[in-house]
């Protein structure tokens, strides 16, 4: 009788490869998901976000026992979602009345501006104008009286002569006109306004309801995609995640904190030194802070505008104070709020947000820092194991090798 022939056993090198292949695979066809469906990624992107903020504090609140249970991570979510509108409502109800006063105040001194263009006053504008033209060499003509100089005097000499009356009369003519003839597109552009108000009422509640679920399965979550990496790397998966946390944390959370601290500071200097909109414009700064640098630059151009128009010494103060801000900004709450590991440089910063303006607008430019984070983070990590044990980077001192981190089997 013949024995039976053992079967071949595995080539472990050769199943490893597979799994290899497999999983490879699956993050292919993820990543191509979301290159197909990009257009629709952006809510789920700020679900995921809103999901990352709140996760400390859904974290705290699951801690808290209530008759001897801990509260589900549900009704922690809830509860955070409950103070979100309340402090909505609260923030709407200073923030109405504030700008029904500031922009009854714009409307009564555009009014009050457009009764002071009396042909009388238009004349004593022009002639100070040419006054001030004059001491400085530019010859130019505004007034009736100069212009009337300036026809008799000929080709005798040059004179630029322009009729300020004249110009301003027709430049409100065609101002009139025009919104005469585009009542039709006014009325349109309403509606579209409104409809795109409802639209984003919709969206954000749609974003806070999938950031919900996010919040509630975010373990699960994590689980189920730490299948996706092989055992062998289960070790580095756990460390990039971990680096990535650091430096999103810091450049997410830290954000948003320095945002409220630049809103309310701004704030401050524009009521002691008296400069009007103070509540609007310290509105718009808290908002445009949450884009680095160049969210920074433009809420910082109508501050000191609307100060210059008040006098050049009180619009170089608020300029002096606002870099003030910026210099306790980058001094003292970035190293402290965010963190040394969620530092970039201020180059990958710029890129990014002009890279995610052009990509996905203005909600691109809004994301391009955390997902720069992430990406640095990724390449930061790689480039460190890269490195030989003991590699230290010149004249610095600082070890790049990462001696805490298993290097994985060879292939």
């Amino acid at each position: 009788m013949s024995q039976p022939v053992d079967a071949p056993s595995p080539n472990p090198i050769v199943d490893r490869r597979k799994r290899l292949l497999v999983l490879a695979g699956l993050w292919l066809s993820v990543a191509a998901v979301l290159v197909v469906f990009r257009s629709v990624v952006m809510p789920f992107a700020g679900a995921a976000l809103i999901a990352y903020l709140v996760q400390p504090l859904v974290a705290r609140i699951t801690r808290v026992k209530v008759a001897g249970r801990a509260l589900p991570r549900w009704a922690a979510i809830l509860l955070i979602y409950a103070g979100f509108f309340v402090g909505v409502y609260l923030f709407l109800v200073a923030l109405v009345p504030q700008l029904y006063r500031e922009m009854a105040r714009i409307s009564r001194d555009a009014v009050a501006l457009a009764n002071t263009l009396t042909p009388e006053h238009m004349q004593e504008l022009a002639q100070r104008g040419e006054t001030w033209l004059s001491d400085h060499g530019i010859p130019v003509a505004l007034s009736n009286r100069a212009l009337e100089g300036a026809d008799a005097a000929g080709g005798g000499h040059f004179s630029l002569a322009l009729d300020l009356e004249q110009l301003l009369g027709d430049a409100v003519k065609r101002a009139s006109s025009l919104v005469q003839e585009n009542l039709g597109d006014i009325v349109n552009v309403s509606r579209g306004i409104v409809a795109s108000v409802a639209a984003s009422i919709f969206t954000l509640f749609f974003v806070m309801m999938v950031a919900a679920f996010f919040s509630i399965d975010g373990q699960a979550i994590r689980r189920y995609f730490g299948t996706l990496v092989p055992p062998e790397y289960g070790d580095d998966a756990r460390q990039l995640v971990e680096r990535i946390d650091r430096s999103l944390s810091g450049v997410v959370r830290g954000q948003v904190t320095i945002c409220v601290v630049n809103g309310a500071l701004t704030f401050v200097g524009l009521l002691l030194f008296g400069v009007k909109f103070a509540f609007l414009l310290a509105t718009i700064a808290t908002f445009f802070s949450l884009i680095p640098i160049f969210g920074t630059i433009l809420s910082s151009v109508p501050i000191v505008l609307i100060a210059l128009a008040d006098g050049f010494k009180k619009g170089v103060i608020i300029l002096l104070w606002i870099i003030g801000i910026h210099a306790v900004e980058a001094y003292f709450l970035n190293p402290k709020i965010m963190g040394q590991a969620a530092r970039i440089h201020p180059v990958i910063v710029a890129f990014s947000l002009i890279a995610g303006e052009r990509l996905f607008g203005l909600v691109g430019a809004l994301f391009a820092v955390p997902i720069a984070a992430i990406l640095v983070a990724c390449f930061d990590y790689a480039r460190l194991k890269a490195q030989p044990r003991g590699a230290v980077l010149g004249g610095e001192g600082e070890t790049t090798s990462l001696p805490d981190i298993q290097q994985p089997p060879a292939a």
